[in-house]
């Protein structure tokens, strides 16, 4: 089949109309084993998690905390804005990390964006103890699902340094978590008690 040169450019012209005329996009590499992957997935979503849980803090500004729970707060918050700021140098240095590779299946990501709407619906309609319960739960479960990513990203991470930063950020994560709950146990007793 013969193609005259008029018929070719106007394929073409066709071609990049409906591509946009764009190059295609670098992609990061491929991940090279599946210990790569699965490190790439948990520092994606231990990235994503500490920066949530570093804005934490700023509850302050419209909830009245007590001094204990507002300490806690600011400290978690803290810890999860060094730990984000880790991961952020890890990529900066390591090309290979992809901070974006979160990979959660549809059901999952909309059930966790339905969690994360009715939670802060309770929290912004709760005041005094129940407030703090509902507060220090939902701190529960973040710190312990962090404490989790960061042992896992770990566990999958070549460059022993690294490895060994996780593992602190792990240890963080599970110290406030056991303050966290601390807390927890000593506020629901003495909400039973009232």
């Amino acid at each position: 089949m013969k193609i005259s040169l008029p018929l070719l450019i106007a394929m073409l012209s066709v071609a990049c109309v409906l591509s946009g005329c764009q190059s295609a996009k670098a992609r990061p590499p491929l991940a090279s084993s599946a210990a790569q992957s699965t490190r790439n997935n948990c520092y994606s979503l231990l990235h994503q998690l500490l920066r949530d849980q570093a804005d934490v803090s700023l509850l302050r500004f419209i909830k009245r905390e007590q001094a204990d729970l507002k300490s806690l707060v600011k400290k978690i918050a803290a810890n999860s804005a060094t730990g984000a700021k880790l991961l952020e140098e890890f990529a900066r240095q390591d090309p290979s990390i992809n901070l974006d590779d979160i990979r959660l299946p549809p059901g999952e990501a909309a059930t966790r964006e339905a969690i994360a709407s009715t939670k802060k619906k309770e929290l912004l309609g709760q005041s005094g103890d129940e407030f703090a319960l509902t507060l220090l739960l939902t701190q529960t479960e973040a710190l312990s699902y962090a404490w989790h990513l960061a042992q896992v990203a770990g566990e999958n991470e070549s460059q022993p340094d690294r490895a060994r930063a996780l593992a602190g950020v792990s240890k963080d994560m599970e110290d406030l978590y056991h303050e966290v709950f601390i807390m927890l146990l000593s506020k629901s007793k003495s909400s039973a008690t009232n």
